[in-house]
């Protein structure tokens, strides 16, 4: 097993590239405003500021520094921006700024990374500041017009009112004076109960363009000139190329070149990527694959068991009072081990990106979660100064987490390096899409609850052996060799807290790194731990001989929040009223990425195997609601991301290769499979929430749990087809 391997990052990607791992870091962080030298979009119009351009036809187009990948975030930040700028919402749209525009500006658009559901919570802040200014500017330049305080002018919708001369104007006629003002030093920002735009369930600024195909993805780019190429890397993490014969494929149609890239791929340049993914296939390719080529899900899953004993090191996340002690000595006992595989994250368009190189300049064109990670990898591979790269940010058919990694980026430039002057479109065939994922973290847990005489939850140990994605993608965030992050979930406090009160309680985590390599899979580290401790939460009910809903609520009178969205979903499946004949319950709720979240789902049997999810109920907490209508598809969304993970996502490893590498192997639920799905919003207030995640954590336990008041059966690990369980 190759458990230590650190990744390696040079100068240049560190001093650029740290927010491409979302630390936040600011290099020289300056949000800038006006200023006697007018800033100047593309087309003329000028710049209020770093995140409004308005137009002299009224249009505003608000700067997205953030990555839309289907989420919503992108119309979710331009309604916060709206809001503050008091604009017309029908005149808005926006656009990219470039990574390689904010490092010349020493970052005056922030953090670029989106992942971890931050797209909208960690910038609300300063966009909304953002929009805010340029309306402060854009009153005073109207005012100034008029020889009248601007305290005596008012707007709405983009026009600006004197109301005591009746006199009138827009944003339009006078953004290029108030371009040229100096910003004021603060501004107030809305009371949210005053808020018109957000918290309205808006129509999103991207879907026509999606809906009549005029929306340009990474796979769709077009360059003059442009050849296109395909790759094969070796087929074993941590594996090499040890030599190919060109010579097999010379004079096959359209082929230019085969170029290696690095020392663990080789890439056919042609024409059409048909024709170089068909002489791909035809050269002979010699890979030297190592050790790993020795490992399998049988001995990664023997290795991560051997975690589990008590014996063996383990980082602790969580404690108070003394579980071991209390467990020793209670009146019962119940122990239960679970597992989680390695899922992939299966975008439905495979990694590309297009690249141009010259001695002079490096231009890459590709979907992804980061522009500045995007960007930092540019740099490394083309060995180019930051002022002479640049990245164009096109919408990615994708994320889930998979985009936040830039290694397809980095290939692109080797093979483009090899073809200087001439754009080469870098595009992965599924297949090696599949097998050179960035996967969720394989994981085994070990729980022991213990009760006293009186049924009481006395102790509780909660023993996680497996991967730590920090370890592998950002070692400089362990904490003294611990990942903070593998306690998603079941975590002291923050982000992602424990939502129980247990008096003797122990989280820790035995960290074992298969060459596997982990990545942020949608959701993280919340999903295998939501279905281990919610599960298992059902199990302790049982042995207390006590409803799963009242047993949860004994436990959470200090986590009035948690209880809150626990109560909210009970209460809209009507958990204390008979469900219809033959429909069986489940509940689950979780805390993840700053959101409080619940989830229940009736489901029927049939066979003992077929499985009907009937509906699933979610309720949330995110503090502030930006756009309802969009967290409705976020939490539907993740439900189909879920219970695919549920029923159909694992992957096996077998001489060291990942061997699912199509649909055919790897499924995702179809629309015939999927449930009614009933969101509740009870956002609290008084902070930033996630949407897009933290509701995937609950719909796996919440079936499950189902799926034991229905058969009376209890699954441990997942997916669903492992234990011959389908979708009726």
């Amino acid at each position: 097993m190759n458990k230590h391997v650190s990744p390696k990052m040079n100068r240049r990607a560190f001093v650029i590239g740290t927010a491409a791992v979302g630390t936040g870091l600011a290099i020289g962080l300056e949000i800038p405003f006006g200023g006697p030298a007018v800033v100047r979009a593309a087309d003329g119009s000028p710049e209020i500021g770093a995140w409004v351009v308005v137009r002299p036809d009224d249009t505003v187009v608000i700067r997205i520094a953030r990555s839309e990948m289907g989420q919503g975030s992108l119309t979710g930040l331009a309604q916060l921006v709206a809001e503050e700028l008091e604009c017309d919402w029908s005149k808005v749209t926006t656009e990219y700024p470039t990574p390689g525009q904010s490092v010349a500006r020493k970052r005056v658009w922030g953090d670029f990374s989106t992942g971890g559901s931050r797209g909208i919570r960690s910038s609300q802040d300063y966009v909304r500041k953002g929009g805010a200014t340029a309306r402060v500017m854009l009153i005073e330049a109207a005012a100034n017009e008029w020889k009248v305080p601007a305290s005596e002018c008012t707007v709405a919708r983009g026009v600006i009112t004197h109301k005591a001369s009746g006199r009138t104007t827009t944003y339009g006629k006078v953004a290029e004076a108030a371009a040229k003002l100096t910003p004021p030093a603060d501004v107030k920002l809305k009371d949210p109960k005053d808020w018109t735009i957000v918290g309205k369930g808006l129509l999103r600024l991207d879907t026509a363009d999606k809906t009549t195909g005029a929306m340009t993805y990474g796979i769709d780019v077009k360059l003059p000139g442009m050849l296109n190429a395909a790759i094969k890397d070796c087929p074993v993490f941590g594996g090499k190329l040890k030599s190919y014969d060109e010579a097999k494929i010379t004079g096959m149609k359209g082929v230019k070149k085969v170029v290696k890239v690095g020392d663990t791929a080789v890439a056919v340049v042609a024409d059409t990527w048909w024709h170089a993914k068909t002489a791909l296939e035809a050269l002979p390719i010699v890979w030297d694959e190592g050790d790993n080529a020795k490992v399998s899900s049988e001995s990664i899953a023997k290795w991560l068991a051997e975690g589990l004993d008590d014996g063996q090191p383990a980082y602790v996340g969580n404690k108070n009072g003394d579980a071991k002690a209390a467990i020793a000595g209670a009146a019962k006992k119940v122990e239960a081990v679970y597992s989680y595989p390695y899922q992939n994250h299966a975008t439905m368009e495979p990694m590309n990106a297009t690249a141009v190189y010259t001695a002079d300049k490096c231009e890459v064109w590709c979907g992804t979660q980061n522009g500045e990670a995007a960007f930092a990898a540019v740099l490394e591979a083309s060995g180019l100064p930051a002022e002479k790269c640049d990245v164009h940010k096109v919408m990615p058919g994708g994320g889930f987490g998979r985009r936040g990694q830039t290694d397809y980026v980095r290939q692109a430039v080797m093979i483009a390096k090899q073809m200087p002057g001439t754009p080469v479109k870098l595009l992965w065939s599924r297949e090696e899409d599949m097998a050179h994922g960035r996967y969720h973290p394989i994981t085994q847990c070990k729980m022991t609850g213990a009760f006293d005489a009186n049924n009481n939850l006395v102790a509780l140990h909660y023993r996680l052996s497996g991967q730590s994605i920090l370890f592998s993608l950002r070692p400089e965030a362990l904490q003294n060799g611990m990942d903070p992050a593998a306690f998603q979930g079941v975590a002291q406090s923050g982000e992602a807290a424990f939502g129980y009160s247990v008096p003797n309680l122990l989280v820790e985590h035995a960290m074992r790194n298969p060459h596997v390599p982990p990545g942020f899979w949608r959701g993280v580290n919340v999903n295998h731990n939501a279905i281990y401790m919610e599960c298992f939460m059902d199990e302790l009910a049982q042995a207390a001989g006590q409803d799963p809903l009242e047993f949860r609520r004994k436990l959470m009178g200090n986590h009035p929040k948690h209880l809150a969205v626990l109560n909210a979903v009970a209460e809209k499946i009507g958990w204390n009223t008979p469900a219809p004949q033959g429909v069986y319950r489940g509940i689950a709720q979780v805390m993840g990425y700053g959101s409080y979240v619940a989830g229940a789902a009736e489901i029927s049997v049939t066979e003992g195997n077929k499985i009907k999810v009937h509906r699933i109920v979610a309720s949330t907490d995110p503090g502030y609601v930006v756009n309802p209508a969009q967290v409705e598809r976020q939490v539907a969304g993740s439900f189909v991301y879920g219970l695919s993970a549920l029923f159909y996502g694992g992957c096996t490893v077998k001489d060291g290769k990942i061997e699912q590498t199509n649909f055919d192997t790897y499924n995702s639920m179809r629309i015939n499979e999927m449930p009614k799905v009933e969101t509740v919003m009870v956002p609290s207030g008084g902070f930033w929430g996630g949407v897009g995640e933290p509701t995937i954590g609950v719909a796996a336990p919440a079936v499950l749990n189902a799926y034991f008041a229905a058969t009376g059966k209890r699954i441990r690990s997942v997916p669903l087809r492992d234990q011959n369980i389908t979708f009726a």
